[in-house]
């Protein structure tokens, strides 16, 4: 009897990112800045293509994503004045189709924009947080909590800073100062003022407010996740809603260590082992449907009774985590071969 055995064909993968057309024509699986995904992927037994990606050109992207087993997505919430709304209606309807997507729009909705820090703020990660559907809403109570010391408005969905505010009313002044999270120096305007900048965030979403907090020119710490594996850790001193000089010259690049770095065991067994499993379960995603890669900002919160650091949730980035450890690209394609299995 022939007991040999024919091997399975190599599943296959697109990398999705936005390009014009000559990107699209030059693109190859040996260049670009997917180079070490596409390696990782290959030691695992997965082929991987590029797709750049243009509405000038949906219909062409649609035909190579219908003949592959997934696709990873980077591809920013706002980039060159363009959304996703094209995209993610494609991206729909070839998931529909078979195709494995990660990050899924569905899933993006869900963990990918600010509001998950309001529908997450019971968890130990959270922090005090309101959400605002309307300009009337923020108008009637962001005053009030203002009152109560410095507030952090950000637009539902944005990146690179794009609509993030740190807010805080004058002493014996009717004006409010603003900082924007883009700009360097903070302005003195009226609450009206503000507000009427803000008005297009409610266009396409919400709005969020969350208490501002006081560490943070101590840092900010990045969690990098493939699925709910740990995939390394990015530290930095920031910038960004930071009013002292002396703590913005303090500021520097984001420094990547492995999972294993010893300063983020705690911070990697809360992730691991609380909160990614309350974050599913709240949020209702599967755990299959947790993204190949996808990250997790904290501020430092209080110091607790023991002397250890309590952390605060400050976004969920999906849409196009880049760059990353150098570590975690064999996680995403651990993670993606895993995926892939199930489709077996």
């Amino acid at each position: 009897m022939d007991t040999e055995r024919k091997s399975s064909p190599r599943r296959t993968i697109a990398i999705l990112s936005r390009g014009d057309a000559a990107a699209r024509r030059e693109a190859t699986s040996k260049s670009g800045r997917f180079v070490e995904v596409l390696e990782a992927l290959a030691a695992v037994g997965v082929d991987g293509h590029p797709a750049i990606y243009d509405e000038g050109f949906a219909d062409a992207v649609r035909e190579q994503l219908l003949a592959v087993d997934g696709v990873l997505v980077w591809v920013n919430p706002i980039q060159d004045g363009r959304n996703r709304a094209g995209l993610d209606a494609l991206l729909r309807e070839v998931a529909a189709q078979g195709v494995w997507v990660s990050a899924h729009p569905d899933v993006i909705l869900k963990m990918g924009t600010k509001e998950v820090l309001y529908r997450t703020r019971s968890m130990g990660w959270g922090s005090d947080t309101a959400l605002y559907q309307t300009a009337e809403a923020m108008h009637a109570e962001l005053p009030p909590r203002l009152a109560a010391g410095p507030r952090v408005i950000k637009r539902n969905r944005g990146n690179g800073g794009q609509g993030v505010w740190k807010v805080e009313k004058l002493p014996n002044s009717s004006m409010i100062k603003v900082l924007d999270a883009t700009k360097d120096t903070p302005e003195e305007l009226t609450l009206d003022d503000f507000l009427r900048r803000c008005a297009e965030y409610f266009e396409n979403g919400s709005v969020i407010d969350q208490a501002f907090q006081p560490r943070l020119s101590e840092g900010v710490v990045r969690c990098y996740m493939a699925g709910d594996h740990c995939a390394g850790f990015g530290h930095h001193k920031v910038k960004a809603l930071v009013d002292s000089p002396a703590a913005r010259s303090e500021a520097g690049p984001r420094l990547y260590s492995s999972n294993a770095d010893p300063r983020f065991q705690r911070l990697r067994r809360l992730m691991e082992d609380e909160w990614t499993p309350q974050l599913t379960s709240l949020l209702e995603i599967a755990r299959g449907d947790l993204p190949a890669i996808w990250d997790a900002d904290f501020m430092l919160g209080p110091v607790q009774a023991d002397g250890s650091d309590s952390y605060v949730l400050g976004e969920i980035n999906v849409s196009s985590v880049h760059p990353y450890p150098t570590e975690a690209p064999a996680e995403i394609a651990r993670r993606v071969a895993d995926r892939l299995q199930l489709k077996l």
